[in-house]
């Protein structure tokens, strides 16, 4: 299932950006942030792909979605200039950005090179 996030909920799962200036990502497991607003049609593309990649990789990784329209100061800190932007997120790296509607091979190859390359299968 995909969590979506508020600006609180990120300070507490993914990053204290208002406390802490170095990345210290606060999740247990890798991570894809998709930022998305309603009206927005690559987004609606991609959105059916990140159920069926939440539900492929579950327990692996977590996938949230922040609506850039609710959480605009989310929107800011993270640069976003155009949607949909997703943020990888792995365990022990720097987040990575990237920006458009990926297919779904795409995810997958991020997902099994970036997110889960240093983490040992459960």
């Amino acid at each position: 299932m995909i969590e979506h996030l508020t600006k609180e909920t990120f300070l507490q799962k993914i990053f204290d950006y208002e406390n802490k200036e170095e990345w210290d990502y606060q999740g247990e497991l890798p991570a894809i942030i998709d930022f998305y607003a309603d009206w927005c049609q690559p987004c609606k593309i991609i959105a059916p792909i990140l159920e069926e990649l939440a539900q492929e990789y579950k327990g692996r990784i977590i996938i949230y979605k922040v609506d850039t329209e609710e959480e605009q100061e989310l929107a800011a800190v993270f640069g976003i200039r155009s949607i949909p932007s997703l943020l990888f997120i792995p365990l022990n790296d720097k987040p990575q950005m990237a920006v458009g509607a990926l297919p779904k091979d795409s995810f997958v190859e991020i997902i099994d090179d970036i997110l889960l390359k240093n983490t040992s299968p459960n």
